[in-house]
This record gives C-alpha cells, structure tokens and sequence, in this order.
C-alpha cells in the first residue's frame, strides 16, 4: 500500500518562484529516501466557503496562495524513515535557511490511501479536497467515492484519490483537524483528481454534476459535506 504526506502550505504572490525553486531543489533528496512523486500546485480557483475553505484552513492572507502538495511513498514505513533523514541532513537544513512562506501556518500529515483509481503520469491540473469523515462511515465513504471515481474517469479525470487519516497531528497555529473542524470521532480525508488540462476540467464539472448517479444517497452522505473544503490547483512541479 502506498502512503501519501500531504501538504496546505500559504505562499505569498510575490514568492512563487523561490517556492517553487525550494521545492525543485529538495526533490532529489526526497527522491534519495525514497519518494517516489513530489507535486507542488498553485491555488486557481480557490473558493471562499460559508463554514470552511482553503484560505481559513492556512489563515491565508490577501496577498497570499493557497498552496496544494503532496508527496507518495511506497508505504509508512519508508515515509516515516525519509522524515527522519529529511529532518537530520545538514542540506536540507542549509535549503530551508530562509523559507519563502510562513511555516508556522503550513499543515501536514500522513494519509494511506483507501482509493486511488487512474494512472500516474504527469497531469495539467488538479481539484484537491479535505473532508471530515466519522471513523464508522469508512465503508460508506469508499462506497461513494469507488462510484464517483468511475464517474469522474469517464468525463476524463486521469487519477482519483482518496487517503485516509493516519498520521495528523495538532498544529500550535494551524492543521488538518481545525481546517475542517473535524469532531472527535471523525478522520480527515485528504483527496484529489488528477486532469489532463484546466480545460478538461471545467468542461467536465458540469456534466459531472448533471449525471444522477452523483447523487445518488445524496440523503444519506458519509460526511458532513458543508465542512468539506474544495478548490482548484494548477501544478507548478511534478516530479
């Protein structure tokens, strides 16, 4: 099984290149412990949201980007090793000397994922989501996103996943539980479709949307979808 570290990282304007060049130069040290892909993508179409969003879940800025990254594992074990490594080699310290955003406000953590339908190749763009799921609506939730998945593949989503829950801890200013105001006995879904092009997609969503099959049990969803945080992601590295 595969695991995935998931990243919601606030980027001012004025910094995407010196993002993005950080990002570029610490992709062969995760390559070297063992990632096996590193996606770094730029909010686009970022909605505000009436409970919860993407720029609350950063307490992002008006001058800042809502950030959507994530790197794959062939599993725990060696995400958990490479962590350490990261953490502990001289030059990803002298790398990460002066970060082009505010730390502080970045959220991470680690995800197994319970669906992940389509190939792997390089993508044009990307929808990235967080959820709030209850523990015991699991099986619900596959159920859902194994049907929507088929869906979205057949308007021409290229890859969707879905990563439950395994490794998210409690931030001191921001994190995962907070961006979706996730209750006791929920887990946080990190998830996204991958598409050809920004305007595959937009052609997409709409018929999506219009095949009644997306809602079917629609009176009986898995999660609370007002807390369900949704946005837009343009890839700026893919590797």
């Amino acid at each position: 099984m595969t695991y995935v570290q998931g990243f919601v990282v606030p980027v001012p304007a004025a910094n995407k290149e010196a993002y993005r060049k950080l990002a570029a130069d610490l992709a062969p040290l995760f390559k070297e412990f063992g990632a096996t892909r590193l996606v770094e993508a730029w909010g686009d179409d970022v909605p505000d949201g009436k409970v919860t969003d993407f720029k609350g879940a950063v307490k992002a800025t008006p001058e800042e980007v809502v950030v959507f990254s994530w790197l794959e594992f062939p599993s725990k074990a060696v995400a958990d090793t490479a962590h350490e490594k990261m953490m502990s080699d001289p030059r990803t310290k002298d790398m990460g000397a002066a970060i082009p955003f505010d730390g502080k406000r970045m959220i991470f953590g680690g995800f197994t994922p319970i669906l992940d339908e389509g190939g792997k190749g390089r993508m044009g763009y990307a929808d990235g989501a967080l959820l709030a799921v209850p523990a015991k609506n699991k099986d619900a939730y596959l159920a859902m996103e194994v049907r929507n998945a088929a869906i979205l593949r057949e308007h021409g989503a290229t890859r969707v996943v879905s990563a439950w829950g395994e490794d998210v801890p409690d931030g001191k200013v921001t994190d995962y539980k907070g961006a979706v105001k996730a209750e006791a006995d929920e887990k946080v879904v990190y998830a996204w479709i991958e598409w050809p092009s920004k305007e595959v997609r937009d052609s997409a969503w709409p018929k999506v949307m219009a095949d009644p099959r997306m809602h079917e049990g629609r009176d009986a969803m898995p999660f609370d979808g007002k807390r369900m945080i949704y946005g837009g992601f343009a890839p700026i590295l893919d590797v």
